[in-house]
């Protein structure tokens, strides 16, 4: 999951949503951690949790990562009320489907599933773009 999302942030923009989807423990945060690592963020990206959003400057100046929790967000309305510059920077968002819908045009859901007898470590990623911006994105990834 890590390298994947190494491999994400070498693609992604200002303006660029990503809605991450999975069971706990799927790796959604580990992959957050590597789209940070790709952007070349300052510290270390850790779960927001408990503060629902983090802000990572980048060492290069570029677009700020916004990282989000909506675990406990009740509604849509609570992610607004963030006030999350979504133009001009790079925002992922955990447990966000339907969360997002209507505060931007386009985003790329990414679905995250593991192997639930425990067996192996073994990760199931479906990347679905929607907007013109991720029908391209998903060619160059795949």
């Amino acid at each position: 999951m890590h390298e994947l999302g190494v491999q994400l942030a070498r693609q992604l923009r200002a303006g660029d949503l990503v809605v991450l989807t999975g069971p706990l423990g799927a790796g959604k945060t580990t992959f957050t951690r590597g789209v940070g690592e790709g952007l070349n963020t300052i510290g270390t990206v850790s779960s927001p949790t408990f503060v629902i959003a983090r802000t990572h400057k980048r060492s290069d100046g570029g677009p700020v990562l916004v990282h989000v929790d909506a675990y406990r967000l009740g509604s849509p309305a609570e992610l607004d009320d963030l006030d999350i510059d979504f133009d001009h920077s790079i925002t992922l968002v955990e447990w966000g489907r339907g969360f997002t819908d209507g505060l931007v045009d386009q985003w790329l859901d990414i679905e995250i599933d593991r192997d639930h007898t425990g067996a192996t470590e073994t990760r199931m990623v479906r990347l679905i773009g929607n907007g013109s911006r991720w029908q391209e994105m998903q060619v160059k990834i795949a």
